[in-house]
This record gives C-alpha cells, sequence and structure tokens, in this order.
C-alpha cells in the first residue's frame, strides 16, 4: 500500500544525521555536565556548543538559549517565569492572541487562577492575524507581558512579528512568540523579529521528541518553574538531557543553511495540494491567509463532513494529516482557533489539516489527490447535515 505522511506538525522523523551524532551520548559518552572531572567538562563543552548552534540559527547569542524537555515547556517557562518575577513591580495584566497553543493559553490562565491576574485574549482578523494597533489599544501601566505565536500550526497563518514587538518595545513591556511552529521552517532572527522570548521546539527540525528551548533576551527576569540545581544559570534546574541537546543542535546546524531551498520545496507542494483539492472537491473552505503563510502547510474544512471520519478513512489508505491542534485532536470538540476566525461550528467540524516536511515528494501529494476526493463524497453521502444543506440549496431561487 502507498504512504503519504503529512502530519509533521504533530510528530516527525529524526533525521540520520541527528541520530548519528546523538548515539555516542547514549552509551560511550555518559558524563554529567556538572561533573568538575575530566568527563563531566568535556560534556559540559559538547552541550555549550549545541547552545551555540541553536543561538545561530535564530541569530542570538549563547547564553540567551535556556534548554528544556519541550516547546510547551519553553511556553510555561516564558509565561509564568516572566509572570511571577515581574508582577511585583509592573502589575497582574497579561494578553495571549485567542489563537494560541494550549501551552499558551493554559500558562496565561495559570497566574489568573493563582495569582489574581487579568488575561486578555486577543481577537484576530478572518485569517487570524492580530492587529499591531488593537494590541496598542490593549496594553496598559500593569501590563506584564504579551505572547503571540509566530506561525500557527493549525491554520498554517504567519503574524507580522516585528509590528507587533514593536507595539510592546515602544510601551517597555515584553514580547514573547511561541516559534515551534516557523524555526526550522523560514527564516527566524530575534534581533530582526524584536522579540524578548521565543520559543522553539526540537521535534520540529527533526531532533527527537523530549527536547526544546527558550531564548530570553540578557538581563530578563524568570522564574525557574523546575526547581532544583544550577543548570540553565539557575533557570530550570535537573541534569540535561545531553543526547536531546546534541539532536537539537545538530538538527539546527542542518537546517539554517537548508532554510531557502526547503522553503520552495515545501511552498510548491503545497500549492499543488491546494489547487487539487479546490479543482477537485466542491464546497471546501481555505483556513489560514492565502500568502502570509507557513511554506508547508494547508487546511481546509470541508463542509458536510466530520474531520475525524475523514482522518479514519484516509489513514485506511496510508494518509495520514490531522484536524485541529494535534495536542486537542482527541478532544472532539470544536477548534477554538477556527472559531476565532469566524469559521461555524458546523463547518470547523469538517477540518483538515496536511502539514509537510522536506522529505514529502510530488507523488504523495497526488496520492492524496487521487483518494481525498471520494473520500469526501462518501461521507458526504452519510451526513445528514449535508442532505439538508443540498435540498436547500435545490430549493433556493436562482
Amino acid at each position: 500500500m502507498n504512504r503519504a505522511y503529512m502530519d509533521h506538525a504533530a510528530a516527525t522523523p529524526v533525521r540520520p544525521e541527528v541520530l548519528e551524532a546523538m548515539l555516542p551520548f547514549l552509551s560511550q559518552r555518559f558524563g554529567n555536565p556538572s561533573a568538575v572531572y575530566d568527563l563531566g567538562s568535556e560534556i559540559k563543552a559538547v552541550m555549550e556548543e549545541q547552545r551555540h548552534q541553536v543561538a545561530r540559527l535564530i541569530g542570538a547569542r549563547r547564553d540567551e538559549i535556556i534548554f528544556t524537555s519541550s516547546g510547551a515547556e519553553a511556553n510555561n517557562l516564558a509565561i509564568k517565569g516572566m509572570s511571577l518575577a515581574n508582577f511585583q513591580k509592573r502589575g497582574r495584566r497579561l494578553i495571549v492572541s485567542a489563537i494560541e497553543h494550549h501551552s499558551v493559553l493554559n500558562s496565561a490562565r495559570f497566574p489568573e487562577k493563582w495569582f489574581d491576574f487579568e488575561v486578555t485574549f486577543l481577537p484576530v482578523d478572518r485569517y487570524g492575524r492580530v492587529d499591531p494597533g488593537r494590541l496598542q489599544q490593549a496594553l496598559t501601566p500593569a501590563t506584564v507581558m504579551v505572547s503571540v505565536g509566530h506561525g500557527s500550526n493549525e491554520i498554517g497563518t504567519l503574524q507580522d512579528i516585528p509590528a507587533l514587538a514593536a507595539v510592546c518595545r515602544a510601551a517597555g513591556v515584553a514580547f514573547h512568540a511561541d516559534a515551534v511552529a516557523t524555526v526550522g521552517q523560514v527564516p527566524v532572527d530575534v534581533q530582526e523579529l524584536g522579540v524578548d522570548l521565543l520559543t522553539i521546539s526540537g521535534p520540529a527540525l527533526g531532533a527527537p521528541k523530549g527536547i526544546g528551548a527558550l531564548y530570553f533576551r540578557k538581563k530578563l527576569r524568570l522564574v525557574p518553574q523546575l526547581n532544583g540545581g544550577i543548570q540553565e544559570n539557575g533557570r530550570r534546574g535537573g541534569t540535561e538531557n545531553i543526547p536531546g541537546i546534541v539532536g537539537l543542535g545538530r538538527a539546527a546546524e542542518l537546517a539554517l543553511p537548508e532554510l531557502a531551498e526547503n522553503a520552495v520545496h515545501l511552498a510548491k507542494l503545497r500549492e499543488l495540494l491546494i489547487a487539487g483539492v479546490r479543482e477537485r472537491v466542491p464546497h471546501v473552505v481555505y483556513t489560514g491567509h492565502p500568502e502570509k503563510r507557513l511554506p508547508g502547510h494547508a487546511s481546509f474544512c470541508f463542509e458536510g463532513i466530520e474531520g475525524e471520519a475523514l482522518i479514519f478513512r484516509l489513514s485506511s489508505r496510508g494518509i495520514y494529516g490531522n484536524t485541529g491542534s494535534a495536542c486537542a485532536s482527541k478532544a472532539l470538540k470544536t477548534s477554538p482557533v477556527l472559531g476565532a476566525i469566524g469559521i461555524k461550528p458546523e463547518v470547523a467540524q469538517g477540518s483538515r489539516v496536511f502539514t509537510l516536511n522536506r522529505d514529502n515528494r510530488e507523488e504523495e501529494v497526488h496520492y492524496v489527490l487521487s483518494h481525498l476526493p471520494s473520500a469526501v463524497q462518501n461521507l458526504r453521502s452519510f451526513s445528514p447535515v449535508w442532505r439538508q444543506k443540498m435540498a436547500a440549496a435545490a430549493g433556493a431561487p436562482q
């Protein structure tokens, strides 16, 4: 059976070069970087070299990178760490966009629940973008920080982060961007973006699960979320995951020179998929910004069907995509992201997200297009919602 895996936002394979770099640190090179003898200092030097590689990918300094266990932990550290470190001097107000990942939304709700913070969830336009003018109106002297994701893994939209960060900088407010969806996919330079904190995920780069990083601009104050020893300059306790860190560093090193070529390759596949769906499947809502979007991301809402049913139907043919955020795909609820951009609940139920990476090929896109239209048509034939819609359309005046 043929196969087309297009759910790289949920999970992606470890790159062979990354695995090769990691293997010695799972067996022979096992020292603890906190040890003062030579086996420890050698590992410490390796870890710092990987920190340099990650920093280089995003235009940061080496000492501005904190290694974490995931992008979710980095988001927690950024939002909770900044809030708890600065509320006594600054205030108790947070601003996040309405379409953030759950690790951002729930991190913001934590100080709201336990420390009497006020959280503003900024609305977005129909493409999922935050208006800088609306952000400026929402800022107050009590605002501790703002968090807006650089790119959405659910609808593919890229935000105008430089404009949003400039609004915050003028007001003296820290700005955080969740860049899990963008680092390694599009050029990301923290100096050009103007951000104070930025989240990175290892798996998104072809590194293993269980590793991530947080960029933080020097002199920012963060309260650690994992208390322990002096690791990560006291900002994140616990013995470092050296194999994962080596994997992240190698993945970052590989990603930098490939960015431009991969973006062209992915955008070509994306447009081929979108054009094929538009040509072969009627009554489809294409979500996200048509131009300012991730190069390997295509997202749709197929009217009259359930997205989960389409997932199962296509997976039986070896076609793998997702519906909504991978972290919430089992919740079987209408996506809050699609609701925020104005998609009606009955339409949002038919969402389907395809996320591509460097290994996908045109043959896989053609394979998807050979099965997707018939799968949608078949599911619609059983759908009372679809029959009702078609009956109403047939009876409508021409």
